[in-house]
């Protein structure tokens, strides 16, 4: 039996719940949620209150939103709030989920590394998050030479141009995240990994945990006086067009890869070169040429490339308990190796020719 057990989550542009409760003989019991949120009639907490409890301790948060659900009474309105946040809170009291505070985090500064070696490391600080074996770590990108990073089922044929890639030396490499190609020269896009524990996002679906675990990135831009938001499901945009994309892959041992990146400078007319961008793929963002949807930060920040890395870093840093990290030898020589059998292979980078 577990006694006063006590959980929080802020909802992402939304209000604070708080869950407290025990567990006895396996079931929830004494459950009682409150928070700054809005909820009418208000006899429908009561009616949360009494579906939470007696619930089995193991049930998964979609089973404790869909019981939150089924209690509210006809016409019930939640504002700043949802079954499913309800359901998050009740998961982390039950220590079933983590938030961003239960964790000590690494920070990775820029390192110029390989884009091969880039796309490996993605895969081996994932593993090494999950088995324990380090702490959720940010880690962000540099490289020098040019290269298209496409996604894990991205047709090599279909988004590549072969007369722009031997024209400009371009290095190809897939990636494990699903999501679109990305056109890279040294200097002209900021990308940024966060390897976690896929706890930290128990309960959420994936349309929130992307908005979720990106929420101190649209901090930063807006202390650089960028009003970004996102698009569902990948897209982080401003008024004036897109200025990046996310991925995601889950691990099966727990652990989770989020990656980001965003326009910095990018050659519109070098990128439409190596890259097909389709016109269908054009037309579903609202616009008619590549470049339009090219909109740097370069431009909207008046900062360096540099100082917009600083202020990224210093606002996760400002939110989260961190310490600054480095690249063991061992986790490189383990990249390394995974370029060399895999990432660096014709048959993974045409595996979906």
């Amino acid at each position: 039996m577990a006694t006063d057990l006590h959980g929080e989550y802020k909802v992402h542009g939304g209000k604070l719940v708080v869950v407290d409760l025990s567990v006895h003989d396996g079931h929830l019991a004494g459950v009682r949620v409150s928070g700054d949120f809005f909820l009418e009639p208000d006899e429908a907490l009561e009616d949360i209150n009494a579906a939470l409890n007696g619930l089995p301790a193991d049930l998964p948060a979609a089973g404790i939103a869909d019981a939150v659900t089924a209690a509210l009474p006809p016409g019930a309105v939640l504002f700043g709030f949802s079954a499913q946040a309800v359901a998050i809170t009740v998961r982390r009291a039950l220590t079933r989920a983590s938030s961003w505070v239960d964790h000590e985090w690494d920070i990775i500064a820029p390192t110029v590394l390989p884009t091969a070696l880039n796309v490996a490391l993605d895969e081996v600080l994932t593993e090494e998050v999950g088995a324990g074996l380090r702490n959720p770590t940010l880690r962000f990108w540099d490289w020098e030479e040019p290269s298209v990073v496409i996604g894990s089922f991205q047709s090599v044929r279909n988004e590549v141009d072969p007369a722009g890639v031997e024209k400009y030396g371009i290095n190809v490499v897939r990636r494990i995240t699903g999501g679109g190609a990305m056109f890279m020269e040294a200097g002209n896009c900021i990308t940024y990994s966060l390897y976690l524990p896929q706890t930290l996002v128990d309960g959420l679906n994936f349309e929130d945990s992307y908005k979720f675990l990106d929420a101190w990135v649209l901090a930063a831009l807006e202390s650089m006086g960028i009003q970004a938001f996102y698009i569902p499901l990948n897209d982080i945009a401003t008024e004036q067009g897109k200025i990046g994309g996310a991925a995601q892959k889950r691990l099966s041992n727990g652990g989770m890869l989020h990656h980001v990146t965003m326009s910095y400078d990018i050659d519109a007319d070098k990128m439409v070169e190596v890259l097909r961008i389709g016109k269908e793929k054009l037309s579903d963002k609202g616009t008619r040429s590549a470049k339009k949807r090219v909109d740097p930060l370069r431009r909207q920040s008046g900062l360096s490339r540099g100082e917009i890395l600083e202020r990224m870093s210093a606002t996760f840093a400002g939110r989260y308990s961190t310490h600054p990290a480095v690249l063991s030898e061992t986790t490189l020589a383990e990249a390394a190796r995974r370029v060399e059998a895999k990432f660096g292979t014709e048959e993974w980078l045409h595996r979906i020719p």
